[in-house]
């Protein structure tokens, strides 16, 4: 769950800093221009924080699961890439 927030989080920040658009216009335009995959990878970035104090807390487990996300996500950012390659 906390992994999922965290992406969540980290792409919102995001999209506030860089878009002048709306979180769902802007997710839109990322799927439409073939970015959407590299939005979900830097939104993924900021799981490092809760994986690190996971870590220097000693919740294994916890730490265990954020990473557990984050590599579904790769799995997903895979899916859209192939997705983006076979719509050509």
């Amino acid at each position: 769950m906390t992994g999922l927030l965290f992406n969540f989080a980290g792409i919102y920040i995001y999209l506030t800093l860089f878009t002048e658009y709306d979180l769902i216009t802007a997710i839109n335009y990322a799927f439409q221009d073939r970015f959407l995959g590299g939005l979900i990878a830097i939104g993924a970035s900021a799981n490092f924080i809760p994986f690190f104090v996971y870590l220097k807390k000693d919740k294994i487990y916890r730490a265990r699961g954020v990473l557990v996300f984050t590599i579904i996500m790769a799995f997903v950012i895979l899916g859209l890439k192939i997705h983006e390659f076979y719509a050509l």
